[in-house]
């Protein structure tokens, strides 16, 4: 394993290159929508508030443009970090939160706390024991004499989340709210404002930190389990901690946004081939292309069809899923 793949200089060069991305990205969310703001306009809101603009575009601006954009960010960063960590965790490049079933566990929790009437920070917990459920379940179905399958991980973690799906769906129309059921299962931020993004913004950064810390272990469990302990990593905790951070981070963007998949699958291919398998730089640079990538999504589904709006889950749908089939290809082909 070369951790070296890349100059110093180009890991970050090619971090400033994604932040300045991602700002752009930023920029174009708030000012561009079905409602196009000039950016000006957009920027006085921002700094001047209600008496700086008219009320109907400090009302797009700040109250729904601004933390709209910001969660998208919030959840495309998460899940892309959680993916980068559960590829190197089961050295598996086609591991992802909603591949494994981590995202329809997270889901089912988010959903059956909201019907019996839960709300706030309540919505991010249960989807965090949803999803902590599901991965331990898909461990145990993989585990034979001792030891995972990979394969089996992974074709467990298929089979549950059809599974946890359906059961998510069964929920939402025995409640008689269909289209909050589609809205669910296609996933998207509409309707979505600034006391969401206060009540899963503390778990996503707590599940980033929590596995930002151990990108060394990261690093060593690329490794054979055998190597990595050699190197003085306690695998068993490490991979408590990082299977933790990860299904925080996912389990809260589910809570929030629904099931929206891929983003957690394409980002950390594209970074690595960016600045080599380093998860000192993979996983900022995955949550920052993630980022730019769901706020770009999202700014799509705001805008190729208005005045209707596209689930965001189709449009990361649309760039994942042939990325997974090469892959999956790939894989078959050797």
């Amino acid at each position: 394993m070369d951790l070296s793949a890349r100059p110093w200089g180009c890991r970050h060069l090619a971090l400033g290159t994604l932040i300045a991305y991602l700002g752009l990205s930023l920029g174009a969310g708030v000012a561009l929508g079905s409602v196009r703001v000039p950016f000006g306009a957009a920027v006085r809101a921002l700094l001047q508030g209600p008496e700086g603009v008219a009320p109907e575009v400090y009302a797009i601006v700040v109250e729904l443009r601004v933390p709209r954009v910001l969660l998208a960010a919030a959840v495309g960063g998460a899940l892309a970090s959680s993916g980068a960590t559960y590829q190197a965790l089961f050295r598996n490049e086609l591991a992802d939160p909603y591949v494994i079933g981590v995202s329809a566990g997270a889901a089912l929790g988010a959903v059956a706390a909201l019907s019996a009437g839960a709300g706030g920070p309540t919505v991010p917990v249960t989807a965090f024991l949803g999803a902590l459920a599901t991965v331990a379940v898909a461990f145990r179905i993989a585990r034979r004499g001792g030891g995972i399958r990979m394969e089996d991980l992974l074709l467990a973690g298929l089979a549950l989340s059809a599974l946890l799906t359906a059961a998510t769906s069964l929920l939402l129309l025995s409640s008689g709210t269909p289209q909050q059921a589609l809205t669910w299962l296609l996933g998207g931020f509409g309707g979505r404002g600034w006391l969401h993004l206060g009540h899963v913004l503390p778990f996503l950064i707590l599940g980033y930190v929590l596995v930002q810390a151990r990108w060394r272990e990261l690093n060593l469990l690329l490794l054979s389990e055998e190597e990595a302990r050699a190197l003085g990593v306690d695998v068993t905790r490490a991979r408590r901690w990082l299977v933790g951070g990860a299904t925080l981070m996912s389990a809260a963007s589910a809570s929030v946004a629904g099931l929206i998949g891929f983003v957690g699958l394409l980002v950390p291919h594209l970074v690595r081939r960016l600045m080599g398998p380093d998860h000192r730089f993979v996983l900022p640079g995955s949550a920052l292309a993630g980022a730019a990538l769901l706020v770009d999504a999202d700014l799509v589904a705001r805008t190729a069809a208005s005045p209707t709006e596209i689930p965001v889950g189709v449009i990361t749908a649309f760039l994942g899923v042939p990325f997974f089939l090469w892959l999956l290809r790939r894989g078959i082909d050797g």
